[in-house]
Formats: structure tokens, sequence, C-alpha cells
């Protein structure tokens, strides 16, 4: 039970820990993808902030260089080689990374842009169709490749007087660069990574260069869809992206420029690894705990149950005085004393039980013995009459002594069995001896007696055959077993004969007893080992069996009833060798050998 309980406990433990783990980290993930995408949606909204910023001051530079008289001076012109040569002053006055001038027919007729030797003079017709979106959405500023690169553009109308009612004189078109510094502020600001697209190609971006060459500007490829969000793979590292289009309102470009913002996963899965490890820790520190809780249960509750256990198999035995546990839980106590009261109840009935059938016993002794001792005694008492008198013929005087010593050794067995019935179950004194010599001395004290005379008794050719055993408890018994098997012979119409056979294998010795007789009634064959149960003898007891089976069972062994049919009548006598053998670590036969030992020594 206590194992049972143990692991019942742990399994619970580590069932809990599994699932917690399991739910922990779900939660986390999903809760990374929020916060990724929350700071993905923030990341977004504060580059949309940063340009709007840009753009609008980009809006009122441009507004400031429209409204300079100067330069609308220089528009009316109409002559590209004195707009082209007086534009660069304006372009340097604004300081802006782009600069350009279109006539009232929408011709770039002056355009100018940082880094390059060649300026003044218009772009290629990639660079007009760029500006051509600008200058159709005037005031709306827009995201615009160039030349590839990017730019933020703005354009502004020139006209003499108000827009409405004033002369149009053209267009003043500003730029700003959309270079790797705007995408290292742009990725400072987002605390993301960033990327530039035009069309399927990446024009600037913070990624590495391993990572920047494995992505490219095909958002389709990569599952991205402008204004959804979804996971990127580049090299061994996920992203959460996102993409949004930038460009002015009813943009028309075939290259669209895009931006995405990518998000790494790797410091949300660091910190997934170490709140996995402590998740981890705490789960072995639940499942030392939960064993420690277990075997602390286990103390209270199922050891003093496997006590209570003990005492019931003790009480089995017929061992009152077991000592009951005290201890355990609420419940386990009242059992104890539940049982503890029940144990002393029927230790009491027990008890009278025992003194009923020991009075049961004792009126069943006495009658028996009465009967006999009288049957003996008026024997005696009447012989001896006979004996006193004179005229007593001599022959007829030893008859009468016959029948006295008769009587007297018909007492003597009596008293004999009488003792050695209320002698069984004291401890055995065995010693090693030979069987066959043993049983040579019961058939030697069987010769003397009366029931004997006139009875062939056999005794093979008996093996050598040596064990430890109680050499005068066993003498008894074979005493009573060839006695019996006398007797029953006398009371057969054949010639009364005794056989007595021994043999041994590796598990047990065996002495049968055969006798010739009627055999034994089937009335009395499941009785016959009980005490005081006789077949008819006109003499006995009905002890002869009863101590033989006993002394047999003191040795751990049996006599039982092998065969009984008219003419054969087998009893066995048997021993098992494991039981004999565990006889001579007894503290009598070890005292015994040490004896002999220091005899041994002495005699040397």
């Amino acid at each position: 039970m206590r194992s049972l309980l143990l692991v019942s406990l742990l399994a619970l433990s580590f069932g809990l820990t599994a699932v917690s783990l399991v739910a922990v980290r779900f939660t986390l993930h999903r809760q990374i993808q929020r916060d990724l995408s929350s700071d993905l949606q923030h990341s977004v909204d504060t580059f949309l902030n940063l340009e709007n910023q840009r753009r609008e001051m980009l809006a009122r530079e441009t507004a400031l260089l429209a409204d300079l008289p100067s330069l609308k001076a220089l528009m009316t012109t109409q002559d590209a080689r004195t707009i082209q040569d007086g534009g660069k002053d304006f372009w340097e006055i604004s300081g802006s990374d782009l600069f350009q001038l279109y006539d009232r027919s929408g011709h770039l007729v002056a355009s100018y842009r940082r880094g390059l030797t060649d300026t003044g003079k218009p772009g290629s017709g990639e660079t007009d169709a760029a500006l051509h979106e600008a200058i159709e959405l005037p005031d709306q500023p827009g995201t615009l490749p160039i030349g590839g690169k990017l730019y933020e553009v703005v354009a502004q109308p020139l006209s003499f007087g108000s827009r409405v009612d004033g002369t149009f004189l053209g267009y003043v078109v500003l730029g700003s660069a959309i270079d790797q510094r705007v995408a290292q502020e742009v990725s400072q600001a987002a605390a993301a990574e960033v990327a530039f697209t035009i069309g399927a190609k990446v024009a600037v971006t913070t990624l590495k260069a391993p990572l920047a060459k494995d992505f490219d500007g095909n958002l389709t490829l990569r599952g991205l869809q402008p204004g959804q969000m979804a996971n990127v793979t580049l090299g061994n590292e996920r992203y959460l992206a996102k993409a949004m289009t930038l460009c002015a309102n009813g943009c028309t470009m075939p290259n669209k420029v895009h931006l995405v913002v990518l998000r790494s996963y790797e410091s949300e899965r660091r910190l997934g690894l170490v709140i996995n490890r402590w998740l981890v820790g705490l789960g072995m520190l639940a499942l030392v705990l939960g064993t420690l809780i277990a075997d602390s249960i286990s103390r209270r509750v199922t050891r003093p149950l496997e006590a209570l256990v003990d005492g019931a198999r003790a009480l089995g035995r017929g061992d009152f005085t077991y000592k009951l546990p005290g201890g355990g839980t609420a419940e386990i106590r009242e059992l104890t004393r539940a049982f503890d009261h029940m144990r002393g109840g029927l230790e009491t009935s027990q008890r009278a039980l025992v003194d009923s059938e020991r009075l049961a016993t004792i009126g069943r002794m006495a009658s028996s013995i009465s009967h006999d001792l009288r049957h003996y005694i008026s024997a005696i008492y009447a012989n001896a009459e006979f004996l006193s008198l004179e005229a007593t013929p001599q022959v007829e005087r030893e008859e009468l002594i016959f029948e006295v010593q008769t009587a007297v050794h018909g007492m003597t067995d009596l008293l004999d069995s009488l003792l050695g019935f209320s002698k069984t179950g004291r401890s055995l004194l065995p010693s090693y001896e030979s069987i066959p010599y043993l049983v040579e001395r019961a058939a030697g004290l069987l010769r003397a007696h009366p029931e004997a005379r006139a009875i062939e008794l056999r005794l093979d050719e008996l093996p050598s055959v040596e064990a430890w055993v109680d050499a005068t408890k066993f003498v008894r018994a074979v005493f009573n077993l060839l006695l019996n098997a006398c007797q029953a012979a006398r009371r057969g119409g054949l010639v009364p004969a005794v056989t007595v056979e021994l043999s041994e294998d590796e598990k047990r010795i065996v002495l049968k007893i055969i006798d010739n007789g009627l055999g034994v009634p089937a009335s009395f064959a499941t009785t016959i080992f009980e005490p005081f149960v006789s077949t008819g003898r006109e003499n006995g007891t009905g002890l002869g069996l009863t101590l033989a089976q006993h002394i047999a069972q003191e040795h751990g062994g049996m006599v039982r009833l092998e065969e009984s049919a008219p003419g054969r009548t087998v009893f066995t006598l048997s021993l098992y060798k494991e039981a004999l053998n565990r006889l001579r670590e007894t503290p009598v036969a070890v005292a015994l050998k040490a004896g002999s030992q220091e005899t041994a020594w002495r005699d040397q």
C-alpha cells in the first residue's frame, strides 16, 4: 500500500509539473506573440510619427521656397539653362537632399541631388515618372524611388499672386533622402530591424549583411501582405514582420515602396529558455517535496496499517500479546483501539473455549482412563485373591501371575501414553541419529510387549538414513505405530504380521508400517488421529496415533493413513529434510554439537 501511495503521489506530482510546464510554455508563447505584435505595431506607429514630423518640416521648407520672389522671378524666364544655373543657389539655401524645378507644362527643367557631380540637368525617364507622382499630388508628401534611392518628396506650385487667380509658373520639389542614417534612426526609435524595399529590391536595411542578403523584397514569397503581420525566418533566426506601403494616396508606380519592420524572437527565446530552466528546477523541487510528503504520509498512514496487518496475522497465529502501534492519524488510532478491544474479546472467548474444551477432554480422558484402570485393577485384584489361596495349583499360579503382569503392562502403557501426550508441544532435543537404528530400538521395545506376542515383525534391510531428530520422541512415535499395527493384525483372520519399510528421496524420509489386519473402518478414517478415539479395541486410551501425529508434526512432518483394506493397511510417517535440517540450528542442537566437539578435543 505504501508503494502504491508513493507511486500515485509521484505520478501526480510529475503529471502536474508536466502540465504546468506545457501550460506555462503555451501561455508564454502566446504572451510573447502578443507582446511582439504590440511592440511591432508600436514600432510602425513610431516610424509614422517620425515620418510625419519629417514631412511636415519638408512641407514647410517647400512652402517657404515657393513664396520666394527671387525663385518666382527665375521661373518667369522659362529658359532651361538660366533656370539650371540659378536654381543651384536655391538648392544650397534649402539644404535638402533633392531639389527640382518644373515648368508650367510639368516638364523637369532642373534637378539637384546630393552625392552627384552632374547636377542641374534633368534625370532619366524613370526619375521623371517618379516625380510626376509628386507634382500631380501637390502638398501631399510621399516616398518615391529616384535613381535607385528613396526620397521623401513634397511638391509646391509656383505662381505670381494667389494660386487661384495668379499666374502659374511651375513646380518646386524638395526631397529628403531615406538612407542608412535614417534607417538607423527609425530602427532605434522602433527598437526593431527595418528594411525599405523598392519593388522586389532592398534599398536600405539595418539587417546584418548575411541576413540582408538572405532577405529580398519579394513580400509575396515571404508571406507578407501590406498591413499584416507574419513570421519570417532569416538564416537561423525567426522574426515577426509587418510590411506597409510608403506611397502617396493614389500612387500608381509599378515598383512600389514598402517599409518592413522585423522584430526578432531571439530575446524572447532566451527568456523562454531561462523560464523553462526555472520551471524544470521548480518541477524537480516539486517532485522531491512530493516524495518527502508521500513518505511522511506513508509513515503516518500506511505504516500503522501495516502494523495492524501484522497484528492481525499474529492474532491468526494465536499471539494475543503482539504490541500494536499507537501513532498515525485519528482514524488509524481509533481503528487500533477497536482492534485491540476485539482482540481482548477474542482472547477472553478463546480462554473460555479452551477451558471448556479442557474440561470436555478431561471428561473423555477420565471416562476412558477410569474404565481401563478399573479393568486392569480388577484383574490384578481378582488374580491376587486366587494367588493367595494355598489350594491353587502351580500351573494356575503361573497363569495368574502372567495375567497380573499383562495388567501391569497395560497400566504402564496407559500412563506412558498420558505422559507423552502431556509433553507434546515442548521443545525438541535434536541430535544427528541413524533412522534404522531408532526403528530397531522401537522394534525391541515392541517385542517385550504382550500385544506383540505371536506377531511376525518383518524389518527388511533398512537403508542407511541419517537425520536430525529428537531420538526419544521419534522412537516413541514409531513404537506407537508398530503397536497400533500389532493390535490391528491380531484381529485379522490371517497369521498376524507387521512389515516396516524405509526409503528416502531428495526432499523427504518415508517410514511405512504395514499390517495384514481388517483395516480401518470408514467411519473412523477421518477421526483416527484425534485423542481418545478407539476403533473398538478392548484396551488402550486412543492416544497412540494422536501422539505419533504430534511428534511427526513437531519434526515438520506428518503421519497419514495411506491405504486401508482387509489384509493390507499402510500408515506412513513422512519427515521433510528441509524442516529436519533447520533443527540443527536450534539452541539445543548447537549446544550439543559444541559439547561433542569439546569432548572429542579432550579425548585427543
